[in-house]
């Protein structure tokens, strides 16, 4: 029988959740949907000097906008929990025991002044890295140069002490990596990595590990940070004698900067202006607060595409994917081993598209939202008719407002060039008879206004060209803009008369 396909994504709770690590949840989320497997949250806030109030809240909240919530969690629960790692801290105290009845890990007493000493005369000696390592142990303060009654009288006196694995000198580490192949380290360049602080809490290594394990993990599925650690990660699965149910690796690659020179950080955010977090997130250090993308108008649904597409794809020139389809075609076999350079232009096409896709009832209520804000009351029909008048030209929901105020606000400046090019005495002649058209009409439509204006034009002799930019820039404000005879229609015929007299009572 098939063993369940069972992934994790795993945070730590030290911020806000930056996009690489939601796209490592959205590539977990994807692989166990497509096998028909487990998506399990897990919380490793082993190291609770660094825990962040709020930061497993807006995690949590994250992965809700996104719409990959977890099938076991701290909120879901489920049979292998508690789900937060500082709940099960004398899980990971069995396990470093017995890797050290097992001789696989050893106790080490050394003081912050001994530790510091080793390494500077390592330093004085040349040594290019200096670390606790199968050479350095053996003049070290721990359960391996020290007698054994000794050792237990210092566990008994409650002298602080960590607990080290010993990394063997001489072998190699192989692995193989679903995205990278084959990887291969000697155990000569690794060091004996703490597992168990003086403080009694896990490491990350170890409770990784005992978690992975006792969670039925098959397949860890992290970024290419992680790497270096899985060496590690290997021999503690051999040491405990886990083999045959270690999980199956998949490192994935980096999110580069825009310009591919480097690591995406929240600093390239900060300084080509855009967000590098899904939501806002409010430091409560210091109430700092950094937007996020669905704050600056985003969707969910563009959002995640655009994530999906950085560092994967799908053999084939389709670009735009629903959740479901990215479920279907996704496979870690396409995953790219090299850095994926952040777009933030392809993120705001993403955006367009789904954008322009919603139904006019959803862009109305997104204006709907913009106007209430701005203290402007309209009715659904007029906000919708409206949103879709805007549709083709907004990236962002909250364009549909800044671009198409002039459907609710009449224009308080105007476009100096459009005016110097096209606002001139015939210009203002065939709005002053056009005004009159429209005052002998009963109800002004689209049609009707436009009706208006050819008559008006054939009774002056003037072609369209003569009329039409002037009559938008009294509407408007400015060139450009959807259809002239339906913001004629929206704004309605008295609003369109007191434009008109308003813009020659103004202009030159």
């Amino acid at each position: 029988m098939t063993q369940q396909v069972r992934v994790r994504f795993a945070p730590s709770p030290t911020g806000a959740l930056h996009v690489g690590g939601v796209r490592t949840a959205l590539y977990n989320y994807l692989f166990a949907r497509k096998n028909g497997g487990k998506f399990i949250l897990r919380i490793e806030d082993t190291d609770q000097t660094r825990y962040v109030a709020g930061a497993e809240d807006y995690i949590m909240e994250a992965m809700r906008w996104c719409g990959f919530e977890p099938d076991e969690g701290p909120e879901q629960g489920g049979e292998y929990g508690p789900y937060r790692q500082s709940e099960r801290k004398e899980i990971y105290r069995q396990y470093a025991e017995q890797l050290v009845e097992s001789g696989h890990a050893y106790y080490a007493f050394d003081t912050p002044e001994e530790l510091e000493k080793m390494r500077e005369e390592l330093k004085a000696k040349k040594v290019a890295n200096p670390t606790y390592n199968a050479i350095t142990r053996m003049s070290m303060s721990n359960s391996v140069t020290l007698p054994a009654e000794e050792v237990q009288q210092r566990i008994d006196a409650g002298e602080p002490y960590v607990i080290r694995l010993k990394m063997p000198s001489k072998e190699e580490i192989r692995f193989q990596d679903l995205v990278r192949d084959w990887v291969m380290v000697h155990s000569s360049t690794l060091d004996d990595k703490v597992i168990m602080k003086a403080d009694g809490m896990p490491t990350y290594h170890l409770a990784n590990v005992v978690d992975d394990h006792l969670m039925k993990i098959t397949h860890v599925i992290r970024g290419e940070e992680w790497l270096p650690s899985a060496p590690l990660h290997d021999m503690l699965y051999r040491f405990l004698g886990w083999e045959d149910t270690m999980p199956r690796f998949a490192h994935l690659p980096l999110l580069l900067k825009p310009d591919g020179n480097g690591k995406l950080s929240k600093r390239d955010a900060e300084k080509h202006g855009f967000p590098i977090f899904p939501l806002k997130w409010t430091n409560p250090a210091d109430g700092e607060q950094v937007e996020g993308f669905r704050e600056d108008g985003y969707l969910a649904s563009a959002f995640v595409n655009f994530i999906a597409m950085l560092g994967w794809n799908p053999g084939t020139e389709q670009e735009v994917f629903a959740l479901e389809e990215l479920i279907d075609s996704f496979s870690l076999e396409r995953i790219t081993k090299s850095g994926a350079r952040f777009d933030i232009a392809k993120a705001k096409w993403y955006n367009e598209h789904y954008l322009r896709a919603e139904s006019d009832e959803q862009l109305g209520a997104y204006l709907k939202q913009s106007l209430l804000d701005e203290g402007i009351e309209a009715n659904d029909a007029t906000a919708q008719k409206v949103a879709s008048l805007m549709r083709d030209r907004i990236t962002f929901p909250g364009d549909i407002w800044e671009q198409g105020k002039f459907f609710f606000v009449a224009p308080e400046a105007y476009d100096e060039k459009a005016v110097a090019k096209k606002w001139n005495e015939d210009a203002v002649k065939a709005l002053l008879n056009y005004k009159e058209r429209l005052l002998a009409l009963d109800t002004v439509s689209a049609a009707t206004a436009k009706e208006a204006l050819q008559a008006t034009l054939d009774e002056l002799g003037f072609g369209f060209g003569k009329a039409m930019p002037a009559l938008r820039i009294a509407a408007t404000g400015a060139m450009g803009g959807p259809d002239m005879m339906e913001i004629i229609e929206v704004i309605g015929r008295e609003e369109m008369i007191k434009r008109i007299d308003q813009a020659i009572a103004q202009l030159p």
